[in-house]
């Protein structure tokens, strides 16, 4: 039955169909099914063309498919705009607008709704997404667009039944297909990759079926719900999916399920061999919670599937991998799938395939529709473990996983629908439980501590998983779930989820171990640090930061407590299972202690925001002394690396120390590390901290008073930066309030400043550099609007500065004044500096400030600043500054710097201080009673008796016993002879005994262990181990001395006081000056200054907190002994006056610097003058003092000076460059804006390149070639522009230096085979060298100024040098070396530009080719000089450009090659110029064509080859004569061309009105003239044409004498300049300069000799009055014209070549529009011209407007890329080309090219290059002027410095 039908036509049989199937008795639908069994054939293929054709039709009913989409459109209720994208989409975000995070819009959705002023940005998307518009839970409504703003779905009527009812019957087939066919299609990877080209090919067939469907899905809400059931409905599934409803494919359909059931096998998370294992192992393991079971050797008991095995025998490194099993895993998430409908097996299917695109948008089109989006999350979270599984094992894991977080984003960030899923379908377990399982395939056993008795273990970072980021998803999506309170509140609320997730936590603890080599380098760098970083980061603090969120209030503090709780228990299990006791193994570190960061975080939050007491959650002493060991061991390590102790290790290990403090980390690491070691510190014993301190710094044994020690733990160059180091860290320490109290809005301002006083920072760079506060990954910077308000608060905005030559700068913030005298940190600058250097640069930023503000003028010391709040749980931190160790340390250091003992440093004085007045700000409260109670005399301790530092700041210590080695100068000193034996007495008894740090921390140590009465082993195992810090026996032995001292810290304060000021008895205490009460002294009016100023603000307020510490100071300073260190007292000599040296020698330096600086400066000055081409000295040609020498040139390579001679010539260092730059002028005046809609064009019609193109054709159309070429100029596109940068050198030394240049094996920026080289003196760009011509100082005398010759006369001796050939100074016929320099570089010359730009003539190769080519050089260098000085000569003077012209060289360079081509006495037009010659028809044979009219010729060309073809050297006057004959051919040219814009009456008007003034003056009359050229032209036909057109061409000028006059002088004016320009360069004369441009012709003409000497320039001048005829001017002016009236001509072609208009307006590059979005919007999606698809660079040309395609392939031509060809096509091998999709400007110049800048800045001033940021940007019209000016003026190879080669590549 189905046959027949298959043959009839489509749309009857599914119109019948229809009808059929709406009749009750069901046997339409028993037909439809026989047809679809039929066109669906499993035999056919799956997505053959026939098949989709029929299915359309049967869907549609009977009418066309695009009918049946507009008919359901109609029916389309949804709300959401859902549309689907992929990687690399552009759309938007708005976070002013987001609810979520993952928020995303489409550009239509962005820009159809109101986001002005909102905070959004532009992003390319990594993974794809979909738009939320319309979507409440995701974003506001006042976001929405117009179109989504919720239409109430009661306007939109039901569907009718019939409509959907034939897509119900055949939806299901055509689904069932899909499966089938992906059934059918799949094999199991295996190594081979051909089944990888399998599965495409399966992809690939079914692509049509899919792309069916995805057009299904777009048709809206009413056929998104049939699709819904169908997906969704068990029933139809388990019908249709066996294969029991179909009679004869029985055997297919069953193949195709066990294909099917074969594939599910593997889909549990744990294959079923494994399980049995496990089951045996979890018996064994019994309660404990994680369990090693040992390492997996050869066999693969555990791993029973093949690609895990193959992973283990990859072992990495030779750490064997360990296995775990957890006996908390949920079985059923264990299990394998059981699919119940369409959707699931669907879903099975995209993840075997690896998530192919199309199946993906499919899915994902599908969402907007609410019963699909439930039934799919759920399907999605069922099918979680074995996507993971899958991803874990795929070979493109980086696109598999960007396609499940596509999926995955949008559905986890709706709240309503996470909550759902984490308590229906178990989603916590599973993504925890996943997670478990992905890290176990990684663990080796950690080698922290105690290697042997080891039981923990750690994933290894070298694994694939962690060093390719596959975790990155599943993490990914956890994050998301963890934002939404009631699924964070869920997993606090579990406690097995709480146990499972510190048991993964615990996996990171202590990963990638470092242990310092002593020996020798390490072979071979590891880089996995960055992977451990980012797991650390992505895997434990991510999702920290999202329960932190959560644990804000104080309803939350049951949870904070549990989650403390569990990592106490954790940090327990994992101390036992490292097997640690209280010593930290030495020289291993370990960055990663996230359960560390967690209990931190959490009591830091507990405190913090929920007011809990702390004591509540610590745990004992014994446990604090533990936790305290690791963090304070990295901090410890941190100092060693920066004190190069790791430098065997490499660099990486450098590389963790700057991670761990850099701003994405830093508040996950080292900010928990110190707040949790200031915890420890606050609750602990003091004196063990500050002891367990330096022992851990290794510093313990150079804490003595004598001058030599022994460090058994550290080399004599490490001692002074680790004591460094850890007075730094003690500072730190106690200053820094970040979780001990300081607001965010605190915190975010110190964190600004901070980073402000290291250097002026952009405000991207800003945004990225303060640490993010919650969860870093969710793309909201949190309040970025109060981000603005404080950077106002405490920053300046500096606008971006533009220099022509300068760098590129951008929009930048700097602190304010009072941020520097007031905010500004040391400390925290400390904390945050990633490099050391960043400190310096903040203090020189520091000490700038202070001079220039004049608060101080030396080398200032970091300020010290008053802080914070303290809160209260935490004031026992405080107890540390009043500690008896701290306090013998700080003595002891005292002591040691004013003795000058070796390695003591500023910075150690500095730190010292800044914690005794640490401690005076922080005193107890009892001090001064205490203070009074307590005399002198009762001092029972030897070293000090009271633990407050108010107190022991004046205690004097007399005597200290110190162990010594016996070479020390301690030893031999005998005792003073005066000691009477009551002194010895006193000595034995009152001696400070040595004070061992380590032997008072293990008495503490004790002591709590004792109180916590632990168990007698760890007893034992403490005591042994101070034999580890017994000074080994070295040769020498140690001694036991006494030494005297009798100081106290005052004592020693007041002797450094009077050592940093150089002075004896500096210091005298200002009270006693002044009698006022200390208590007025305020000691914060004194923060800025050097070491002095800090002891004195010191003794103030000691002065201020203690009558007895007043008392001391008074004394000391009565007794004003002299300070007595054991040295000669040579002040420079000190160690404290290192920075005194250091100033001085900075000095120095400066001073040579300078002293350079000006011998440079007067050399390149005396250089210049010497080399500069036109300088007075040099070429000085016609001026009557002349001196009698040569010129004399320096050579900047050998430096021998002398005069350019032919046999060793010297050059001007050139650059020569094709350009094109002149050819893009335009007409008018206003630039052209580069198109951004389809409606604007640009035609390159207009241009001058153009122009002159079309009249050559046009003349060699007509005239013959030879007079052709040589009546026009060329070179406007592609011509050669020749620059000097004024230095000059011998040619031989130039050859040499090519030669070193090649020979030298450093890579350069240039290309020394095409010549390349930069100038040896100024390291200019340049590519050639230009001889210096020798000047005949004999000639010269001859020439005078000005002389009486008649014109005639002269005219007649031009005629006679033009006969002379012989006469060039140079002969060409002997061959110098100068001819032969001239010869290469005139190749040089040619080799420039492209052939296509020189060969103009019919034959190739000819030489009136070359004579053209040569004299438009010439011409072209002296228009761009004109362009350089803004297109007219009105500012006169020499400028800059001529300052450096190098034209005089180019001009006898090209004269001298001029000379050979010796125009025919019969051509010369000098003989048609200056007198009348007859017309001999009868010459010129028939068809040969006539010579190029006198009117059609360009008269700038023919003075070049006038000038170009006399002798050299020229004398002025005949260049005045030349100048004079060719200034009557132009104003003949001017007439005839305004003659013809004359309509008909104006012409017979002026034709009529000249003839009645014909007089004797009448040579010098302009209506007469004119009368007469419109007379003689009449004569032919060539007003003609424009009389037919006349009523279109109606002219609105209406010609008076006064506008004739005008455009005359306009007409002759680009002459005028080109002629001045060249008689500056050749006579070397001073331009002259004028006000007003009307003045510019009379000006020019006076300098060019033209005004008969009754006139003067500040005349009126009359451009008639500058006429001189050389004979009856009536006659030649007939001649002339006679000349365009012979030749037959169409009348229009006489008007075009008639018609010449020489003003062209300055070149410029197109006009931009003022917002980038309109250029993206427009461009990045626009179809390329040539291969009409859309490039994936897209780039426009910015002098022309081409679009063109950045490394396309496609419109590559003869391996040259379309931006490369377009450079040569466009602008002769300079392009300038904006990439759309980066904003920035890349420019090509010939083989090179260089990424020149943005032109657009955001509100910020800031480039945004490849749109990272996003941010709206805005044109710079500066900058864009600047880009223009190196265009115009050909620098963009000095000024760009960053070149590279691009291979023709772009």
């Amino acid at each position: 039955m189905a046959l027949p039908l298959l043959r009839r036509d489509k749309r009857t049989v599914a119109a019948s169909l229809k009808a059929e199937c709406s009749r009750p008795d069901g046997r339409g639908v028993q037909l439809l099914s026989e047809l679809l069994d039929n066109v669906l054939s499993p035999k056919r293929p799956a997505a053959e063309a026939e098949a989709i054709e029929w299915c359309k039709w049967l869907m549609a009913g009977g009418e066309s498919f695009d009918d049946f989409c507009k008919t359901v459109r109609a029916y389309d209720d949804a709300t959401l705009c859902g549309l689907v994208w992929t990687a690399n989409f552009v759309a938007y975000r708005c976070r002013t607008c987001g609810i979520s995070p993952c928020m995303s819009l489409c550009a239509e959705c962005f820009n159809a709704g109101e986001h002005t002023g909102h905070d959004f940005n532009m992003f390319r998307s990594q993974a794809g997404g979909a738009c939320d518009c319309g979507d409440s839970s995701v974003m506001r409504d006042s976001g929405f667009c117009k179109r989504h703003r919720s239409t109430s779905s009661s306007k939109i009527p039901s569907v009718p039944n019939e409509l959907m009812m034939m897509s119900e019957h055949i939806l299901p087939r055509v689904i069932l297909r899909l499966v089938q066919h992906l059934r059918d299609g799949y094999s199991e990877p295996v190594s081979d990759p051909s089944t990888e080209r399998d599965l495409q090919k399966t992809l690939q067939q079914m692509e049509p079926l899919i792309s069916l469907l995805e057009d299904l899905t777009k048709m809206g809400g009413a056929m998104r719900s049939i699709l819904t059931r169908v997906l969704g409905n068990h029933q139809i599934y388990k019908d249709l999916s066996t294969g029991d409803f179909c009679n004869g494919e029985k055997t297919f359909a069953k193949k195709n399920h066990d294909k099917y059931l074969a594939a599910l096998k593997g889909s549990g998370l744990v294959s079923s061999e494994e399980r049995s294992v496990t089951s045996v192992l979890d018996q064994m393991a019994g309660a404990s919670n994680v369990t090693i079971l040992g390492a997996t050797t050869g066999a693969g008991q555990m791993d029973s599937s093949d690609e895990e095995e193959q992973d283990g025998s990859q072992g990495v490194g030779k750490r064997k991998r360990v296995k775990l099993c957890n006996s908390t895993k949920d079985p059923s998430i264990m299990d394998i799938l059981k699919h119940k409908c369409f959707l699931e097996e669907i879903l099975f299917w995209t993840v075997k395939y690896e998530f192919p695109q199309k199946m993906v948008t499919f899915l994902l089109n599908m969402l907007p529709d609410q019963d699909y989006k439930i039934a799919f999350t759920k399907t999605f979270v069922q099918h979680y473990a074995f996507i993971m599984k899958t991803l874990i094992k795929s070979h493109e894991s980086d696109t598999m996983s960007n396609r499940i977080v596509h999926i995955s984003v949008q559905l986890f960030s709706n709240e309503e629908l996470a909550r759902q899923v984490t308590e229906e379908c178990q989603l916590l377990e599973i993504m925890v439980t996943v997670l478990l399982y992905m890290m176990e395939s990684c663990l080796v056993k950690s080698e922290l501590q105690d290697e042997e008795n080891n039981f923990h273990v750690v994933v290894n970072c070298g694994e694939p998983l962690l060093k390719n980021n596959t975790y990155w998803p599943l993490v990914s999506d956890f994050i998301n779930i963890l934002s939404h309170q009631s699924v964070a509140k869920r997993f606090l609320e579990d406690q097995g989820l709480l146990q499972m997730w510190m048991n993964f936590v615990s996996f990171f603890q202590g990963m990638n171990l470092n242990k310092r080599e002593l020996n020798e380098h390490v072979e071979f760098e590891s880089q996995t640090y960055y992977a451990a970083f980012a797991a650390e980061l992505e895997a434990c603090a991510q999702p920290m930061w999202g329960l932190l969120t959560h644990c804000k209030v104080k309803e939350m503090e049951e949870y904070t407590r549990t989650v403390v709780r569990y990592c106490l228990d954790a940090l327990q299990d994992w101390f036992d299972a490292i097997n640690f006791v209280d010593e930290p193994a030495p020289n291993q570190v370990t960055f990663h202690l996230p359960l560390h960061r967690y209990y931190a975080m959490f009591l830091s939050k507990a405190v913090r925001c929920q007011q809990l007491d702390l004591d509540s959650l610590l745990p004992d002493q014994e446990m604090l002394m533990k936790m305290m060991v690791h963090p304070l061991q990295i901090q410890a390590s941190l100092s060693e690396i920066h004190s190069n102790m790791w430098v065997r290790n490499g660099l990486q290990i450098k590389g963790q120390a700057m991670t761990y403090v850099q701003s994405h980390f830093c508040n996950s690491m080292i900010d928990p590390d110190i707040f949790l070691l200031q915890v420890c510190a606050s609750k602990l014993d003091p004196d063990y901290f500050v002891s367990s301190v330096f022992e851990r710094f290794k510093v313990v044994d150079l804490l003595t008073m004598a001058s030599q020690h022994q460090n058994g733990a550290l080399d004599p160059e490490h001692e002074r930066s680790m004591l460094e180091g850890a007075l730094t860290f003690l500072v730190l320490l106690l200053s820094l309030r970040i979780h001990l109290g300081m607001t965010d809005d605190e915190i975010l301002r110190a964190e600004m400043v901070a980073q402000l006083c290291m250097s002026d920072r952009t405000h991207s760079t800003l945004l990225d550099l303060i640490p993010e506060n919650p969860n870093p990954k969710s793309g909201i910077i949190p309040g970025s609007y109060y981000f603005e308000n404080m950077l106002s608060a405490v920053a300046d905005f500096k606008a971006p500065v533009f220099e022509p030559g300068g760098s590129m700068q951008q929009g930048m913030y700097t602190p304010k004044a009072d941020v520097w005298d007031l905010e500004f940190d040391p400390i925290m600058v400390i904390l945050r500096t990633v490099y050391r250097r960043d400190v310096q640069s903040a203090m020189d930023r520091y000490m700038g400030f202070l001079k220039q503000t004049g608060k101080f003028d030396g080398n200032p010391w970091p300020p010290y600043r008053e802080r914070a709040f303290l809160n209260p749980s935490y004031k026992g931190l405080m107890r540390i500054l009043h500690c008896k160790t701290l306090h013998i340390v700080l003595f002891t250091l005292l002591y040691k710097i004013s003795m000058d003992h070796q390695n003591m440093s500023e910075h150690i004085l500095c730190m010292v201080l800044n914690l005794i007045e640490l401690g005076l700000d922080n005193l107890p409260e009892e001090t001064i009673e205490e203070e009074e109670m307590f005399g002198e005399e009762r001092c029972s301790d030897s070293w000090f008796h009271a633990t407050n530092i108010g107190t022991n700041l004046h205690h004097v210590i007399n005597h200290v016993r110190v162990k010594v080695p016996e070479t020390a100068p301690e030893v031999t000193r005998e005792p003073p002879a005066s000691t009477s034996s009551d002194t010895t007495g006193a000595q034995s008894s009152n001696t400070a005994q040595v004070f061992s740090l380590v032997a008072e921390r293990r008495r503490k140590f004790q002591e709590i262990i004792n109180r916590n009465s632990s168990s007698t082993i760890h007893t034992a195992d403490v005591r042994p181990k101070t034999s580890k810090w017994t000074a080994p026996n070295s040769t020498p032995q140690l001694t036991t001395t006494i030494l005297e001292v009798r100081e106290s810290m005052l004592s020693l304060l007041i002797k450094l006081h009077h050592k940093l000021s150089g002075k004896q008895n500096s210091y005298y205490p200002c009270w006693l000056e002044d009698s006022e009460s200390t208590s007025r002294l305020d000691p914060m009016q004194q923060i800025h200054g050097d070491g002095t100023t800090a002891v004195e603000r010191i003794l103030i307020k000691t002065a201020a907190r203690s009558r007895q510490n007043k008392f001391s100071i008074e004394e000391i300073c009565r007794k004003v002994a002299p300070p007595t260190p054991p040295k000669k007292n040579i002040s420079d000599k000190k160690a404290l006056d290192k920075e005194e040296r250091r100033q001085k020698a900075r000095e120095r330096q400066q001073k040579l610097l300078a002293e350079f600086a000006s011998r440079q400066k007067s050399f390149m000055e005396t250089a210049m003058d010497l080399e500069s081409p036109d300088n007075d000295v040099a070429m000085d040609i016609g001026s009557s003092e002349r001196q009698d020498s040569e010129t004399v040139y320096d050579c900047v390579i050998c430096g021998q000076s002398g005069p350019s001679t032919e046999e060793r010539p010297t050059g001007l260092v050139v650059l020569l460059q094709a350009s094109s730059v002149l050819g893009h002028r335009r007409r008018s005046t206003e630039p052209k804006k580069l198109p951004t809609s389809d409606e604007e064009q640009i035609y390159p019609e207009d241009t001058c390149g153009t122009a002159y193109d079309v009249r050559i054709t046009d003349l060699q159309r007509h005239f013959k070639d030879s007079s052709c070429l040589q009546s026009i100029s060329i070179g406007w596109e592609g011509g050669v522009y020749v620059q000097t940068c004024g230095h000059t050198l011998h040619i031989d030394c130039h050859k040499s230096y090519m030669e070193s240049l090649r020979n030298d094996q450093v890579l350069q920026s240039f290309s020394v085979d095409k010549g390349e080289f930069t100038c040896p003196l100024c390291r200019q760009f340049a590519n050639s060298v230009l001889p210096c011509y020798p000047e005949k100082n004999e000639e010269k005398s001859l020439w005078l100024p000005y002389n009486n010759k008649t014109m005639q006369f002269l005219i007649r001796e031009v005629e006679e040098q033009q006969e002379q050939l012989g006469m060039f100074p140079v002969s060409i016929s002997s061959v110098t070396n100068l001819s032969k320099e001239m010869e290469s570089v005139m190749k040089d010359i040619r080799s420039t530009t492209q052939k296509k730009y020189i060969d103009y003539g019919k034959i190739p190769g000819s030489p009136d080719n070359d004579f053209l080519f040569m004299y438009s050089v010439a011409r072209l260098n002296l228009e761009l000089e004109l362009v350089h000085r803004g297109g007219n000569l009105c500012l006169g003077g020499a400028s800059a450009t001529s300052k450096r012209s190098c034209l005089n060289q180019l001009l006898h360079v090209l004269a001298m090659h001029m000379r050979l081509f010796r125009i025919d006495s019969a051509y010369n037009p000098w003989a048609r110029l200056t007198r009348l010659t007859q017309v001999i028809d009868s010459g010129i044979c028939d068809d040969e064509k006539p010579d190029v009219p006198l009117l059609y010729r360009d008269v700038p060309s023919l003075l070049m080859i006038l000038v170009l073809t006399m002798p050299q050297e020229l004398h002025k006057e005949h260049f005045t004569c030349i100048v004079k004959v060719l200034y009557n051919l132009l104003y003949t040219q001017a007439l005839a061309t305004l003659s013809v814009k004359f309509n008909e009456d104006e012409r017979e008007a002026w034709k009529n009105s000249g003839k009645l003034q014909i007089t004797g003056s009448s040579e010098k009359s302009c209506e007469v003239l004119l009368s007469h050229v419109i007379s003689e032209l009449s004569k032919g036909k060539i007003y003609c044409a424009n009389n037919t057109d006349q009523p279109s061409m109606i002219t609105t000028t209406i010609w008076s004498p006064q506008t004739l006059e005008y455009s005359i002088q306009q007409f002759c004016l680009p002459f005028f300049r080109t002629a001045s320009l060249l008689q500056h360069h050749l006579f070397n004369d001073d331009l002259p300069s004028c006000q007003q441009t009307e003045e510019e012709f009379g000006m020019l003409a006076s300098f060019l000799g033209l005004l008969p000497p009754s006139l003067h320039s500040n005349d009126e001048i009359n451009s008639c009055s500058c006429l001189e005829w050389p004979v009856a001017a009536l006659d030649i002016v007939s001649q002339w014209c006679s000349e365009v009236t012979s030749v037959e001509l169409h009348s229009e072609q006489v008007l075009n070549l008639l018609v010449q208009d020489p003003q062209w307006s300055l070149p410029c590059l197109l006009q931009l529009p003022e917002n980038y979005n309109t250029i993206f919007q427009y461009y990045h999606r626009k179809a390329c011209t040539h291969c009409s698809k859309v490039p994936k660079d897209p780039a426009l040309c910015l002098v022309c407007g081409t679009f063109v395609c950045l490394k396309g392939q496609c419109c590559k031509q003869q391996s040259y890329c379309e931006c490369v060809l377009h450079s040569q096509n466009c602008g002769a091998g300079t392009g300038i080309f904006l990439l759309i999709n980066a904003s920035v400007i890349i420019v090509i110049r010939g083989h090179r090219f260089c990424v020149w800048g943005s032109a657009y800045l955001d509100t910020h001033g800031e480039e945004d290059r490849d749109l990272r940021r996003g941010k709206p940007l805005y044109l710079c019209s500066e900058r864009y002027k600047v880009l223009e000016q190196q265009w115009v003026t050909h620098t963009f190879d000095h000024i760009n410095k960053r070149w590279g080669p691009h291979y023709n590549g772009l």
